[in-house]
């Protein structure tokens, strides 16, 4: 039983812990908190941790370098994250690291940890050999990536035609205002306003996951869903219904 969830801010990001939790808190029978971030919290010696799970290549499983220079780079990026960028991390690496650090007394899987992270993560895929962004890592702690929610699913389609087509007339990609407006919202970009509220579903499957063992909802439209394109995540976590009806009866209000 889960009776206990602390989040973890990401100040960096648009992300906000606090009204993700009070979200949460009025769905689970679970007393939520929220702590700052935790890499200032737990960080003094996780720069080479970082370093070993960098993945090297989308196509190559090994990961990791020790190489001073990439260790200082990790040192920089915890002290003063606004500088980090253009890393994949091996999630699983990360995740393990991060429990290591977590307090003694706190690491039954009664008391949940999910830390927002300011960093992109993914898992190796055994099937296709490749690696792939991911939009969070279940477990403990539950490590949810706030640029993965941007990066990890598939734009429409219709969004690599656009690109695509302003590429062949000379142009460029095209301004990311004028992708949202064709679009008409069916994805979510950087710094979307959008991003708390859908990472409620994330966090809320994070839970879902330790209390029940269930990982993902097959429902289409249910916040439990982990859709691989965005569109399926806007429609997953910011349109009506909010659940399908097996998991309304849990977490429905």
């Amino acid at each position: 039983m889960v009776d206990r969830v602390t989040l973890y801010r990401a100040p960096t990001t648009v992300a906000d812990a606090d009204a993700i939790a009070a979200w949460l808190d009025e769905r689970v029978d679970a007393d939520v908190t929220v702590r700052g971030r935790l890499l200032s919290l737990y960080g003094d010696d996780l720069a080479e941790a970082f370093a070993e799970a960098r993945v090297r290549s989308p196509g190559e499983r090994q990961t990791g370098t020790t190489m001073l220079g990439v260790v200082r780079y990790e040192e920089r990026a915890i002290e003063a994250p606004e500088r980090a960028g253009g890393v994949v991390y091996d999630g699983l690496a990360v995740q393990r690291a991060l429990y290591r650090r977590l307090p003694a007394e706190e690491r039954s899987l009664s008391h949940l940890h999910v830390p927002l992270l300011d960093r992109v993560v993914g898992t190796w895929g055994d099937h296709d050999g490749r690696w792939h962004k991911r939009v969070h890592v279940l477990g403990q702690p539950a490590v949810v990536s706030v640029p993965g929610l941007y990066e990890a699913p598939a734009k429409p389609e219709g969004y690599y035609r656009a690109k695509q087509s302003s590429a062949l007339l000379g142009g460029g990609p095209p301004p990311r205002e004028v992708l949202e407006e064709e679009m008409d919202g069916e994805f979510l970009v950087a710094d979307d306003p959008r991003t708390t509220a859908a990472l409620e579903g994330y966090v809320l499957q994070a839970y879902h996951y330790l209390a029940t063992g269930e990982a993902f909802c097959e429902a289409e439209r249910c916040r439990l869903a982990n859709p691989h394109r965005q569109p399926g995540v806007v429609a997953a976590q910011l349109r009506e219904p909010a659940f399908c009806p097996e998991h309304a009866a849990l977490y429905g209000q």
